[in-house]
């Protein structure tokens, strides 16, 4: 090794000359990554021997001295099993059945992934080293070790791959520096131990509230989870206080002054309720309303104020400031970084830290210029040096926050991003260098004028400079600033004005927009269902309901599970999912204390000081107790009222038949809501290979026939289109009209 080498660089070549040392006697090294996309990355830093469709070899080099595999998983290639693979009579929903413990929790290889883990496994069988290189965090610790679980291989070395970005650069540095798995291994403790227990909670809880809202006639089920229900709640308490919100009435004075040099506006430092009040308040003072009175101005200040570069962005706060520019859903954004991840040219998506390492700000500063010249701008850095604003090594944990890598993009490769990916990319770009600008610098002005000694207050802002906000463009979004232009006045000055009561209404809270509600997990909804001040602290600790990586999926699965829907960015809990929220009412399970609860041991766990089976062991009682305890609880509830009132907002029409009932869509086919009374008419989602909407339903049951429809297929493959029409005994036949 050369003798100038900086120390720096010295103790990693040391550092890589023992890893080297030890990996050449291990001989066959095989990395298993989660995904092909990041085994492709991780691949693409070296050089490449050979490709399979289930795993990469690599060339022998510095890195690999006898050369190395890489192999994935599929997201999950294995899984927990399912109630019926332990237990046939577990496959039916009944009470009979519950609780389901299993007294021991067995993994399977997922449905049509065999090919993928026997590949795998074939590789770790015959591996010196393996390498864990799946995601940096509980999850990726989760997969990684499920699956060596299910191989069966047992007793081989395995290390960590630990990094924050997949350049090239960084992934070389990654592999030439892997850590121990200790951690790793803790972390996977943790992570079984949460998803054994959600598996105990989700597959129980179910079957009780679906089976216990069944016997109350609500025909559907209903999916409980323990995050995905509070989340549901949450909504649902934000959306009964809107709804239950009664607006009054309120006064305030207000003043139009008329000076030498123009007009402005006041207020009196008076709001009541009771309009009295405020007249009596002009009686005191003497003042007419709606006459011109003289007043004088008692002072003028002007304070020139700064306003510092918003801090650097976390996943969350990302998928915040996209859906209120662009209304891009969480989901949306968190795919979107993924492949801006892929392609290079930003950082480890899901984190949930807003502080980079002086590492990172080193390579961010050599490349200001160029991610000037990527936004199109160009300003002089107000400051090359670190902040501890956006810079503190000791706030870093697993992941530091998103900014972009050292590799510019190309025009081309810009050119080829999505509207999506340019503007999620422009964001990132532009919060970095906005760490770099100048503040958003404005002038506040503020006057009072009094009128026979009552004081009115006037403020206006002027912007002095741009600074940072000049790298964001002007959304529509984005509430106009107060700039309200005040008159050059003097003090002492004196004043025509002219005063009136003005009359306000108190406003509703606003219903929650999708991307408020990554906001609302993680703040949980400002802790009110909260009660237990420990509870509350564990949450502000662990951020609430899900994780960064977790949460925008939670979003899509309640609304998959049709508990809410999105309309024009704005979420409102169905009829379904009011159903969910009055029957968990009042268990832990509508509320984020039990989060909090399993956070704060599922900690212990992941730093070596909780076991992961009394963690098991304590969600299992939890589940006895619920059993025992939530049929009496329904029988006093309100839902019978949200069933009629859900079952009817899915009447599709009247039925054909009985002429009592209505059509309702039970998922896989259409059925009478009279069954019970004995109508039995059913229509088939499915027809010929075509699926019939709700509107096919309604034309059959009303018109007897429906209109033309395409798409329908014949046994032997042939596409056709028909007419649907209804027979005397109400089974659907087709029709075909006269050809010419």
């Amino acid at each position: 090794m050369s003798k100038n080498l900086h120390n720096e660089e010295l103790l990693t070549e040391l550092a890589k000359f023992k890893f080297l040392m030890g990996v050449d006697r291990m001989g066959k090294i095989v990395i298993l990554a989660e995904k092909p996309s990041q085994a492709k990355a991780y691949a693409d830093a070296f050089s490449i021997k050979e490709r399979s469709k289930t795993h990469i070899e690599l060339k022998p080099d510095s890195t690999f001295p006898a050369g190395a595999f890489i192999t994935w998983g599929i997201g999950h290639l294995v899984e927990l099993q399912q109630p019926h693979d332990y237990k046939s009579e577990w496959q039916k929903w009944s009470m009979e059945h519950l609780p389901i413990l299993p007294s021991q929790f067995v993994e399977k290889v997922a449905d049509g992934k065999a090919a993928q883990f026997n590949a795998v496994k074939k590789l770790f069988k015959d591996a010196d080293l393996i390498v864990n290189g799946a995601d940096v965090d509980r999850e990726g610790s989760n997969i990684f070790y499920s699956i060596l679980s299910v191989t069966g291989v047992k007793g081989k070395p395995i290390k960590r791959l630990w990094i924050n970005s997949l350049e090239k650069e960084e992934v070389r540095k990654g592999f030439n520096n892997l850590q121990s798995n200790d951690k790793d291994l803790l972390m996977f403790d943790e992570a079984k131990a949460r998803q054994i227990s959600d598996w105990i909670v989700g597959m129980n809880a179910s079957r009780l509230f679906s089976l216990s809202m069944q016997q109350k006639g609500y025909q559907g089920s209903l999916s409980i989870g323990r995050v995905q229900s509070p989340t549901v709640y949450l909504i649902y308490q934000r959306q009964k206080e809107i709804e239950n919100f009664v607006s009054k009435p309120f006064y305030q004075i207000e003043g139009k002054f008329e000076a030498e040099n123009g007009e402005y506006k006041g207020l009196a430092k008076v709001k009541e309720e009771d309009k009295e009040r405020v007249q009596a308040l002009l009686e005191k003072h003497q003042i007419d309303e709606n006459t011109v009175t003289k007043g004088t101005i008692a002072s003028v200040e002007k304070k020139q104020k700064k306003q510092k570069s918003p801090k650097l962005h976390s996943l969350s706060t990302l998928q915040t400031i996209a859906n209120k520019r662009w209304k891009y859903s969480p989901s949306d954004v968190l795919k979107t970084m993924q492949e801006l991840y892929l392609k290079k040219i930003v950082t480890y998506p899901r984190t949930d830290c807003n502080f980079i390492t002086e590492n990172e700000f080193a390579y961010l500063v050599k490349n200001v210029k160029a991610y000037q010249q990527l936004l199109h701008v160009n300003f002089e850095p107000e400051s090359l040096e670190p902040n501890k604003r956006y810079v503190d090594g000791s706030k870093v944990q697993e992941h530091y926050a998103i900014v972009p890598t050292k590799n510019i993009p190309s025009d081309s490769v810009l050119n080829e991003l999505s509207e999506m990916e340019k503007n999620i990319y422009h964001e990132i770009v532009a919060t970095t260098l906005s760490m770099f600008h100048s503040d958003y610098v404005y002038e506040e002005t503020t006057i009072i004028t009094n009128v026979n000694k009552l004081a009115f207050k006037s403020t206006g802002k002027t912007e002095v400079g741009k600074g940072w906000k000049s790298l964001f463009p002007t959304m529509a979004y984005e509430k106009k600033e107060n700039t309200t232009l005040l008159p050059e006045v003097k003090e002492s000055e004196s004043v025509n004005s002219d005063v009136s009561i003005k009359e306000g209404k108190t406003k509703p809270p606003s219903p929650y927009t999708e991307g408020q509600l990554i906001n609302m997990m993680k703040t949980c909804g400002n802790s009110k269902l909260i009660d237990d001040e420990e509870d509350t602290e564990i949450l502000k600790e662990v951020e609430g309901l899900g994780t960064e990586a977790t949460r925008s999926g939670i979003i899509e699965t309640i609304k998959v599970q049709k508990y809410i829907e999105v309309k024009k960015n704005v979420v409102s809990v169905t009829e379904k999912g009011k159903i969910l929220c009055e029957s968990i009412e009042g268990t832990l399970l509508s509320s984020p204390s039990m989060t909090a609860k399993w956070e704060s041991y599922l900690q212990k766990i992941g730093n070596g000081k909780g076991s992961k089976d009394s963690f098991i062991k304590q969600t299992k009682e939890f589940i006895e107790k619920l059993i025992e305890e939530t049929p009496q609880k329904l029988n006093n509830s309100s839902v019978d009222t949200l069933i009629k009132s859900e079952e009817s907002s899915n009447h599709i029409a009247k039925c054909p038949s009985c002429q009592n009932g209505y059509l309702l869509d039970r998922k896989t086919f259409f059925g009478c809501s009279s069954y019970q009374d004995g109508c039995k008419v059913m229509f088939p989602k499915k027809l010929a290979g075509k699926t019939l909407s709700k509107t096919n339903i309604k034309m059959l049951c009303e018109k007897k026939k429906t209109s033309k429809i395409k798409g329908f297929k014949s046994k032997a493959g042939k596409a056709f289109e028909a007419n649907l029409f209804l027979d005397k005994e109400n089974k659907i036949k087709f029709g075909f009209p006269s050809k010419k």
